[in-house]
């Protein structure tokens, strides 16, 4: 086994990269949204910039991005294990010295980074909002990663304001269902969504994803909705050509 392994881990592979992340089923596994988030996203090339991964999980945004850029990343994790996970997944892919995971609620930012100084922000928020008559995953770690039981959409909001330099962006992965509401919290803190990209499970079927990018103090206008994303072929269970290039590179 490999040493960087513990108890019911394994090691996952983004064939499109060689990236390789460390998951836990009963901890933390990413999945197909984090791959098209990392895609998405779109990265500053030179060696004094700084992207930070908020609510990174396992790492694997943060990792899976890392080819597009020269300067530094940061993932910001609040959850030991899952940040734990992280940092050897990091060292998996020999990424320690363009990758620092910082374990910390995001709303502390301000103790490891400086306000105003960061060029793009991603973010794989939690889904689904912390109510009485939700059902949540007994799992504590699956429930914090689904539910927003440590942060939710105004917190995420506020701290992404506060680090962005000004017309610098962010680059969110959510469900289509709460659209308005992340869009109205984006405004209310000054980052103007300028980009949609709807996703499809397959043709005809509604979309289960939207992927947004925001600017930090952008004007309001000027929305361009990108073309749609479909994640199957068909009605077959075979990924469709664009998305098995984002993972596999062919």
């Amino acid at each position: 086994m490999n040493k960087l392994l513990y108890e019911n881990e394994r090691i996952d592979q983004l064939y499109s990269n060689n990236f390789k992340i460390i998951q836990n089923p009963d901890v933390f596994s990413f999945s197909l949204d984090a791959v098209l988030l990392a895609n998405f996203a779109k990265l500053p090339n030179k060696c004094r910039s700084k992207t930070v991964d908020l609510c990174a999980g396992n790492g694997a945004v943060g990792i899976f991005m890392s080819h597009k850029t020269n300067g530094k990343i940061f993932e910001i994790e609040l959850q030991d294990r899952l940040a734990d996970m992280a940092k050897r997944s990091v060292l998996l892919n020999n990424l320690e010295d363009k990758i620092t995971v910082i374990n910390s609620d995001l709303s502390r930012f301000n103790n490891y980074l400086d306000k105003d100084s960061i060029d793009v922000i991603t973010c794989n928020p939690p889904y689904f909002p912390d109510l009485p008559t939700s059902k949540k995953n007994p799992n504590k770690y699956l429930a914090i990663a689904r539910h927003e039981i440590t942060t939710n959409l105004e917190a995420i909001m506020a701290a992404s304001s506060d680090m962005l330099k000004t017309n610098a962006k962010i680059y969110l992965v959510y469900r289509p269902d709460r659209l308005v509401e992340i869009m109205d919290v984006m405004l209310k803190h000054g980052l103007a969504p300028k980009k949609l990209q709807f996703i499809y499970p397959r043709k005809n079927k509604d979309s289960n994803m939207v992927l947004i990018e925001g600017i930090n103090k952008g004007k309001k206008s000027g929305m361009k909705i990108l073309p749609p994303i479909i994640t199957y072929k068909d009605d077959s269970d075979q990924y469709s050509d664009y998305v098995r290039k984002i993972l596999y590179g062919k």
